[in-house]
């Protein structure tokens, strides 16, 4: 089939390449503009282009598709297919209806559970057991059209969004071949998502980085595994941004862990940087200062007299 495929950042490489290195045609790429990036604020390529540059595909980077100058290129492509992960832009009607067998998109969970922008960090924040991917036909909604089929993942107890970006991109890919082929061969059928259940998972803000030491030590737990890489979860230590990269909950968070205030530190333990909470204790494995480089909690310690200080 002729294939038209739509995606911005890291998490749509995997399913590009995919489709690449299959026996469909990709005929066309679109990502959005370029953008300003690093510290000196350059003009750059984001990684989508760059990848599909370098197999030769054809790239447009339209400002918006509600207009027929942004839909230009995606109609002279005339694909049978788009698919379209993390692209970033709305798909009005006119787009959704210019291939001949619509649009799929692969959703990192599983819907209709966190529709929206941020799935992977919503569901490690709720605490859920399981996450996944969903190869879904698109509509005008929010996440709403009806599933081809979903493959599940369990969420470990350690697992941060770093690392389930990167699984569940590949598991995305592979189960995107597979929904292809089941539409064309007419073998899938699609799901319409039962409206009970649906939750919503809001793109992050950086607000939502700060650490509240008087929740209990497991939620704060996920709140870190959930905002690595970014945002990164913070504190203030000494006046300044302490940011906390690895950490996780000693006791289960139903436990008191100290009588000590939320937020003081009780000392090193086993190599990590141990602080009461609301309930439980957080052991704190990686960390970082303003300005600095991240480092285990045995080397942050070195020097300081930190025991008794409260974090805020």
């Amino acid at each position: 089939m002729r294939i038209v495929f739509a995606g911005t950042p890291e998490f749509a490489v995997p399913p590009l390449a995919a489709l690449v290195a299959s026996r469909h045609e990709v005929v066309g790429v679109l990502t959005q503009p370029d953008r300003p990036a690093g510290r000196g604020r350059r003009i750059e390529a984001g990684v989508v282009k760059e990848f599909a540059l370098t197999r030769g595909l054809p790239v447009a980077q339209p400002a918006t598709l509600r207009t027929p100058e942004g839909r230009a290129a995606l109609e002279a492509w005339r694909p049978d297919l788009m698919v379209v992960v993390a692209y970033g832009l709305i798909l009005p009607p006119e787009a959704l209806a210019l291939p001949r067998l619509g649009c799929l998109n692969i959703h990192a969970s599983l819907l209709p559970r966190w529709r929206g922008a941020a799935p992977i960090q919503r569901a490690i924040l709720a605490g859920d057991a399981e996450t996944g991917v969903a190869i879904m036909q698109m509509d005008a909604g929010l996440d709403t059209g009806p599933v081809l089929l979903e493959r599940r993942l369990p969420i470990g107890v350690d697992d941060d969004s770093a690392g389930l970006h990167a699984t569940l991109a590949a598991l995305g890919a592979a189960a995107l071949l597979e929904a292809i082929d089941g539409l064309e061969s007419g073998t899938l059928r699609p799901r319409p998502q039962a409206e009970a259940g649906a939750t919503y998972a809001p793109k992050i803000g950086k607000a939502e980085a700060r650490i509240d030491w008087s929740e209990d030590a497991v939620a704060i737990a996920r709140r870190i595994r959930a905002f690595r890489p970014w945002p990164v979860a913070e504190t203030q230590y000494r006046g300044e941004q302490l940011r906390i990269h690895r950490a996780r909950a000693l006791q289960d968070g139903a436990v008191p862990g100290s009588a000590a205030a939320p937020g003081t530190v009780l000392g090193l333990e086993d190599d990590m940087w141990v602080v009461a909470c609301g309930r439980g204790r957080l052991g704190i494995l990686e960390l970082q200062r303003a300005g600095r480089r991240s480092m285990g909690a045995r080397e942050f310690a070195q020097g300081l007299q930190a025991t008794g200080e409260v974090l805020i």
